[in-house]
């Protein structure tokens, strides 16, 4: 697909699937997060930019890592996403966030400037996975810390099924390109294309727990990356691709009506070399 139209896709799906992203998967990617935030090992008083920041799962917590003399720039593609992200920050009375969006591949931002660049569950979207982790590494300071997790393996989510059952009805444009940064080794080897140094890779293998029915439905076709293409449906389609959904994951349903389906997250960090 041309880039500049994968880019428009990315957009208004993320902007379809906001209304649900944040509730859906919070407690979900948890684990990933955990992870994620570890290897980047923020600390008080630096600058972090976080590109693909969605609606601030992982934000608001950076912006705890680094306290009031810290700063995080948090970007992404979608427009609702951000906004989502700014109404979280002004609840809660965090002031040393600072949003915008912009495309992962084209950070509007000085080289250099900041301590760490981090990436929790974004690139798989890019339609240039590999000028997006170069631009991660533009942007840190020589010395600095990039970080990024990714799903893993397909034959390791069990909610895979939810790509072809979707393009079975119409193109959702995610498919082809979603797992491929979660093969062994495959994005640890962006990380040294783009220069960076002590790269190293973590695979994670969770259960993503939903308590019923409506959760893993809401999450996985109301708030991820297949949002834009579900939203087309008629009433009568989104009946059969729901139940078809449900059908791929009923062997992670327990007993009591809910669902502890298998998910793989790949973590990689790496440095800036110094000059």
């Amino acid at each position: 697909m041309d880039a500049r139209l994968q880019l428009r896709v990315q957009r208004y799906g993320w902007d379809a699937a906001a209304p649900y992203y944040h509730a859906g998967w919070q407690a979900q990617l948890r684990p990933a997060h955990d992870r994620l935030l570890d290897v980047a090992a923020a600390k008080p008083g630096q600058k972090v930019l976080e590109t693909a920041c969605g609606s601030g799962l992982v934000t608001l917590r950076l912006a705890e890592q680094v306290g009031a003399e810290g700063h995080v720039l948090a970007t992404d593609l979608s427009e609702r996403m951000v906004a989502d992200l700014r109404s979280r920050l002004a609840e809660a009375g965090v002031a040393n966030v600072e949003t915008a969006r912009m495309a992962a591949e084209a950070l509007d931002v000085p080289s250099g400037a900041f301590d760490a660049a981090i990436c929790a569950l974004g690139l798989m979207y890019t339609p240039d996975a590999a000028a997006a982790v170069a631009e991660m590494g533009r942007v840190v300071r020589p010395g600095g810390t990039v970080a990024a997790t990714v799903w893993g393996e397909r034959r390791n989510c069990g909610w895979a099924e939810v790509f072809p059952i979707v393009d079975a009805r119409v193109a959702s444009e995610v498919c082809p390109l979603f797992f491929g940064t979660g093969a062994p080794g495959a994005l640890a080897r962006l990380f040294e294309a783009a220069g960076l140094e002590e790269v190293r890779e973590h695979r994670q293998s969770e259960l993503l727990a939903f308590r019923s029915e409506r959760e893993v439905t809401d999450a996985v076709l109301l708030g991820g990356p297949v949002a834009l293409a579900v939203k087309r449906f008629e009433a009568e389609v989104w009946d059969a691709v729901r139940r078809e959904f449900l059908s791929s994951v009923s062997t992670c349903r327990a007993p009591d009506g809910s669902y502890r389906i298998p998910g793989e997250f790949v973590t990689v960090v790496g440095r800036r070399p110094i000059d």
